[in-house]
C-alpha cells in the first residue's frame, strides 16, 4: 500500500468514525428529550424546537461525512493518486453533484475540505447539547432533574 492510499484510508476510518458518534450523540437529546419533557414542565418550545435544528444539522453532516469516507475509499482502491481522485470526480459528475473542471484538487485539499465540515458538525454538536443542558437545567427551575 502507498503513501497517498494509506492516507485516504486513514482519511476514510476518521471521517466515519467521527461522523457515527456524532450523530449517535446528537440523537441523545432527541430520545431523551420526549421522556423528560412531561418531567416539571419540561422546555419552552423555542428552545425545543432550537435544539432539534442543531440536532438536524448534526444529522445531515453525519451522512454527507458518510458520503465522503465512501469517496476517499473508492480513490484508495485505485493504484494511482491521479487516478483514484478522477475516479472520485467522474463518479460526482455522473451523480451531477459536481461540474467537472480542468484542474483536479489533490488529496490534501480534499482531506482538508472535509475537517472543516467535521468542525462544523461539532461547533453544531456543541450548540445542541449546551441548549439541550440549559433546557434540563430550566426545567427543574435551577435543581437537578435526578
Amino acid at each position: 500500500m502507498t503513501q497517498w492510499n494509506s492516507t485516504a484510508s486513514a482519511a476514510a476510518r476518521n471521517l466515519g468514525g467521527n461522523s457515527i458518534c456524532c450523530g449517535l450523540t446528537a440523537l441523545l437529546p432527541l430520545i431523551t428529550g420526549p421522556i423528560t419533557a412531561g418531567y416539571r414542565g419540561f422546555a419552552p418550545l423555542l428552545g425545543w424546537l432550537l435544539m432539534v435544528v442543531f440536532c438536524l444539522i448534526v444529522l445531515a453532516l453525519a451522512v454527507h461525512l458518510l458520503f465522503d469516507a465512501l469517496l476517499f475509499r473508492l480513490a484508495s482502491s485505485h493504484e494511482t493518486e491521479a487516478a483514484g481522485l478522477a475516479a472520485v470526480d467522474d463518479l460526482l459528475s455522473r451523480m451531477q453533484l459536481r461540474k467537472p473542471d480542468g484542474t483536479p484538487r489533490g488529496l490534501d485539499m480534499r482531506i482538508a475540505g472535509s475537517r472543516r465540515i467535521v468542525w462544523r458538525q461539532r461547533l453544531a454538536l456543541a450548540a445542541c447539547l449546551v441548549i439541550f443542558a440549559i433546557l434540563l437545567f430550566t426545567a427543574g427551575d435551577g435543581q437537578p432533574l435526578c
